[in-house]
């Protein structure tokens, strides 16, 4: 239910006495000091800016200051005082509104707050508590963790005030609140008829959420009683679900079949088991229909609402432009120089390599940028746009998968992003079924877009792409990526796939990450599968891998 077990709750010390004001001690490791009760509210009034004449304080926080003011927050909570809680905050507003909800509409009791030890100025604490509506009520724990800081205009040391801090499911603008639940439960089913579950498919956790969000009312089940997260704006704008953290009873669920195949979904979670960062989709590519997907890291669902630069694997979707344009051909000399400038950028080759007198076919297999980035000037800043959304489906936010994806974006750009956009750079994002997507219309030959659940069972109109790439684009597309993963980059990885396949890799470049993320999309008779790897490296090594072994497995 995303709650996780608290620690024991240790013995109090008895109260002690400090001045004239009673004092009581928050039990846990690392707070030797004591919390005053009556001392939650005394701040209330004080404003955000120094008062005349008062030195502001400013420098580290002491390790006093960060044990103080998290004993004030903790010990005020824990006694119900929301306004002396909220006032030991830097925003007491917004913090005194989801305390207050905490009680009243989460109807979350008999708090019991756990401080451990002190980290800088994080202090982890856990959450021990009871939550009850009408005659059901359950115990609830789970740990969180709260940051001191100093407030802005004075220097006080304030509970940097995010939603995280009430529960680390909650961002900021969503809320807990416990009641029937906003849509009944949902038993999902694989296309073969039994039952899906996170225990057994652990990848599956946040899908299966978004199957109850779209689908419980639909599927004939009915609500139960239950402690959920509902989802704030910035929340909902990010697609993400609402999320049970405790149910209290339960309800009767209701039944929606996925197309996903058992032993393919067994297979991508074997793959991606142990790489926290890694995630992979595989697609029936004459059809759209999913078979797998898998995240490695399973509290976001990366496959499909990812938001990454896919690097060279979007050279598929530019290749097929340049060819339709007559600005390459697959056996035509094409220049692949050591460097290209084109809008102030100076572009280069993965250690700076050239291919002299080489072909297109070279220049892709061997993923060569400046191949690419050397055809901008030919270009219109909307072509790769154009191309993205009229023949592969992408960037249009309208896909029908059955739960929340992100459909890709490739935006319209001038000078320098423009270039970049060419080698999925720039401002081009994709996740692993954006890129599956790629090579299963490269495959079947027409944009087929991915669905989860049959269009059938509800009814819903999947999208299409307005336009096919003609025989000849599509035959030497193939014929790129077939060499891709015969000689070039992808070889490695593909070996032993065998049968119709083709490859293509791609690494992406992130501010701040030493290594950048490694993709691969690939492949092979009626199946397409991608994955990236972030902050893996080369995708040939890191993703390449994981694509070619679901590849095997489905062979």
């Amino acid at each position: 239910m995303g709650s996780r077990r608290a620690a024991a709750e240790r013995r109090r010390t008895r109260p002690a006495v400090i001045g004239s004001v009673a004092a009581v001690v928050v039990a846990g490791a690392g707070f030797g000091a004591y919390a005053m009760y009556g001392a939650g509210g005394g701040d209330t009034d004080r404003t955000t800016s120094a008062a005349a004449g008062e030195k502001v304080k400013s420098g580290p926080l002491t390790a006093a200051e960060v044990t103080s003011t998290a004993q004030r927050f903790l010990t005020a909570w824990q006694k119900g005082d929301v306004a002396g809680a909220a006032a030991a905050t830097d925003d007491a507003e917004a913090a005194k509104a989801l305390l207050t909800g905490y009680g009243k509409d989460a109807r979350i009791k008999d708090v019991t707050l756990t401080p451990g030890t002190p980290a800088g100025e994080k202090v982890p604490f856990s959450v021990k508590a009871t939550v009850a509506h009408e005659e059901t009520s359950k115990p609830l724990t789970y740990d969180s963790a709260l940051t001191v800081v100093r407030r802005a205009g004075d220097g006080e040391p304030r509970v940097d005030w995010h939603a995280a801090v009430v529960h680390p499911e909650l961002k900021d603008g969503d809320r807990l609140v416990t009641g029937e639940a906003g849509d009944p439960p949902v038993k999902a089913l694989d296309r073969d008829g039994t039952e899906l579950t996170a225990a057994k498919y652990p990848s599956l956790g946040t899908v299966l959420d978004g199957l109850r969000e779209k689908y419980g009312e639909k599927a004939g089940g009915t609500p139960g009683i239950e402690l959920r997260v509902v989802r704030g704006k910035e929340s909902k704008a990010a697609k993400a679900s609402d999320k049970t953290l405790l149910e209290l009873s339960e309800g009767t669920p209701g039944t929606v079949k996925t197309t996903l195949d058992p032993a393919l979904q067994a297979a991508a979670e074997q793959q991606v088991a142990g790489k926290a960062r890694a995630s992979v989709v595989l697609l029936r590519a004459s059809t759209g229909e999913i078979l797998a997907v898998a995240n490695g890291g399973h509290g976001f669902n990366t496959a499909f609402q990812g938001s990454l630069a896919p690097g060279s694997t979007m050279k598929v979707v530019t290749a097929s432009m340049l060819i339709e344009k007559n600005l390459a051909s697959m056996d035509e000399k094409h220049p692949c120089p050591k460097y290209f400038s084109y809008g102030g950028w100076k572009f280069q080759n993965d250690d700076e390599f050239e291919i002299k007198d080489g072909t297109f076919k070279a220049s892709f297999a061997r993923s060569c940028n400046t191949a690419f980035i050397s055809q901008a000037p030919e270009l219109e800043n909307d072509d790769l746009t154009k191309q993205a959304k009229e023949v592969f489906g992408l960037s249009m936010n309208n896909w029908s998968v059955g739960v929340p994806t992100f459909d890709g974006s490739v935006p319209v750009q001038s000078a320098a992003p423009m270039a970049a956009s060419l080698i999925g750079q720039g401002g081009v994002r994709m996740n692993p079924l954006n890129m599956a997507s790629v090579a299963a219309t490269v495959k079947s030959g027409s944009f087929h877009q991915p669905y989860l659940v049959s269009p059938s069972v509800d009814g819903r109109e999947l999208a299409t792409a307005s336009r096919t790439m003609s025989a000849s684009t599509l035959a030497q597309l193939r014929g790129m990526m077939s060499y891709t993963a015969a000689a070039g980059t992808a070889a490695e990885a593909m070996a032993g796939v065998g049968g119709d396949a083709g490859a293509k890799t791609g690494s992406a470049e992130v501010d701040g990450q030493e290594k950048p993320n490694g993709w691969f999309t690939a492949y092979k008779g009626d199946l397409a599968a991608a994955g990236v790897v972030q902050q893996g490296g080369h995708g040939s090594e890191s993703a390449g891998p994981i694509v070619a072994a679901l590849l095997k497995n489905a062979g």
